[in-house]
């Protein structure tokens, strides 16, 4: 399972990080959502540079790049939700956390993961119920099904709901979230 990593960084800080090498790259610290999220980030680029060059150099744009192109770019982003939901870095307001008894600090947060599982699980079964009426629909371009992009954004909302599981065990087992002690999840550098 991934660790959570919040780093917060001041303006100068930003303007000065280009000066710095670049950190180290650990293949672990990725999961198979990522890299199919890289792999369909890539097919989508390949699909709109071929759209750029045969509308602007040859003057004869293929019309399937840019649906397959869109279709892709829904892939990227709920499967890119994936993974901010497996570290935690989708927005969240913890100011509130800072002012509250440590006691009651716990219980909002732990409402809030059950919340978030509640949520995916909704999501996961209307996902489901919209993948049975639409399902026998074909792309306008492309003959090809169109439950293709249906199902893996069903398939993103069933991993948003495993990786929410796996938060809400994690917070449980170390006692605290993101919410309660960031400072605990910024990421130290080697």
């Amino acid at each position: 399972m991934s660790k959570e990593i919040h780093t917060q960084i001041t303006p100068e800080e930003i303007a000065h990080s280009f000066e710095d090498t670049a950190p180290t790259a650990h293949v672990a610290d990725y999961a198979i959502e990522d890299w199919l999220t890289l792999i369909i980030f890539w097919v989508m680029t390949g699909c709109v540079f071929l759209q750029f060059f045969t509308r602007y150099v040859m003057n004869d744009s293929y019309a399937w790049t840019e649906e397959i192109a869109i279709n892709c770019l829904i892939g990227v982003v709920f499967l890119g939700s994936v993974m901010c939901v497996r570290i935690s870095r989708h927005i969240q307001v913890d100011v509130l956390y800072h002012y509250l008894p440590a006691g009651l600090a716990r219980a909002l947060s732990t409402f809030v993961d059950l919340v978030r599982v509640a949520f995916f699980t909704y999501a996961c079964w209307l996902m489901w119920r919209y993948v049975e009426i639409v399902a026998h629909e074909r792309m306008v371009t492309v003959d090809l099904p169109r439950n293709i992009v249906f199902y893996s954004v069903m398939l993103a909302f069933g991993l948003m709901l495993i990786r929410s599981i796996q938060v809400f065990v994690g917070n449980l087992r170390r006692g605290y979230s993101v919410l309660e002690r960031p400072e605990m999840f910024q990421k130290i550098e080697d």
